[in-house]
């Protein structure tokens, strides 16, 4: 099971050194886009740390992994009575609590994505906030820039796109629409191995966090119609700093697969094989990384720990359970630290 002593009693002011980092493996179940501009995000990078030649990766930026895990919490939130489904309201219509956040009429907090953060749910302790004038909390989750374990060329597709009229057709009164694009997507089974690090969370807010990866199913650009992802969780680290990078859990598996001959452009990388040579890859990194490892959940006792906490968390009680003590914690911090700054600013 997971060592919650390992967690602070609460979110200090101040780095303290506690990390927490899940390893995963992002498996696409269906065409996604990870893009700007209208193109698929691209790097070109070395395929290994052996094998050096250069190729071009797929890369899937941090806010492409935070942003719809962000918005599960806080769906959860809301579905569970901790923070109110309404928007924010200006001026004269604004209504606060005695702690200065904007609350609805039933005394729910309101917290606005990206508009009006109520500075003390568990989303904005955990991810952080800006509000510009209005003050800002550092993220104390971190997520970096994920590559795609294949080559860009086997790990996409093109595909043309229209937008038909109601009648199925793309004419009307004998004129053709020109509304027809090509778009790049991502393939199915296209396995991006990635790295999410938090720091100085409570054992309630770390596992508000997993269970945002773990119940995220929806990434990319067209949220609602495909982009449907996978997170296999390979591990959970509890250390005194920060662990490998998303490129070199990349490229480190990339050379086992390649010693395996699992790596064929003609075919997607066998999911099994690339969830087995990563468990490998993972202890000989954390052997490099000179950290000091409190606990490393890995093999049965990872499986374990991951059943026990699905099974609290598929019932209404314990979801709400779960979520009340991240809230609780969060709520804590805004007293101590936010709130008692905002104070000394008016004063």
């Amino acid at each position: 099971m997971l060592n919650t002593t390992f967690f602070p009693a609460s979110v200090p002011p101040r780095p303290n050194g506690r990390y927490a980092h899940i390893v995963l493996l992002r498996e696409t179940d269906s065409y996604a886009l990870f893009q700007t501009d209208g193109e698929l995000n691209t790097a070109r990078v070395h395929a290994g740390v052996v094998e050096t030649e250069v190729m071009t990766r797929i890369t899937m930026f941090k806010r492409k992994q935070t942003t719809p895990e962000r918005l599960v919490g806080r769906e959860l939130l809301r579905r569970y009575g901790l923070i109110s489904a309404e928007q924010a309201s200006e001026g004269k219509d604004r209504k606060t609590d005695e702690r200065g956040v904007a609350v609805d009429s039933q005394g729910l907090p309101i917290c606005d994505y990206n508009v009006d953060f109520c500075k003390q749910c568990p989303d904005c302790i955990s991810y952080g906030f800006a509000i510009g004038d209005a003050g800002s909390e550092k993220s104390k989750v971190y997520s970096d820039t994920a590559y795609s374990l294949s080559a860009f060329d086997a790990s996409h597709e093109a595909f043309t796109l229209n937008a038909p009229y109601e009648g199925g057709t793309m004419s009307r009164k004998g004129e053709v629409t020109s509304r027809i694009n090509e778009q790049d997507h991502v393939r199915p089974q296209t396995l991006f191995p990635a790295v999410i690090t938090t720091r100085d969370l409570t054992a309630p807010l770390f596992l508000y966090v997993l269970n945002n990866v773990l119940r995220a199913r929806r990434y990319g650009a067209q949220t609602t119609r495909t982009g449907t992802m996978t997170n296999h969780v390979l591990g959970v680290i509890l250390a005194d700093g920060e662990i490998f990078s998303n490129l070199r859990l990349t490229q480190r598996l990339y050379d086992l697969l390649h010693r395996q001959s699992a790596i064929d452009p003609a075919r997607p990388i066998p999911v099994p094989d690339a969830l087995a040579a990563a468990r490998e890859v993972i202890g000989s990194l954390l052997e490099e990384d000179r950290v000091v490892i409190t606990q490393h959940l890995h093999g049965d006792h990872l499986a374990g720990f991951l059943a026990d906490f699905g099974q609290r968390t598929s019932s209404d009680q314990g979801m709400h359970e779960l979520l009340r003590a991240a809230a609780r914690d969060s709520a804590a911090y805004f007293a101590a630290y936010i709130q008692k700054k905002e104070k000394g600013k008016k004063g």
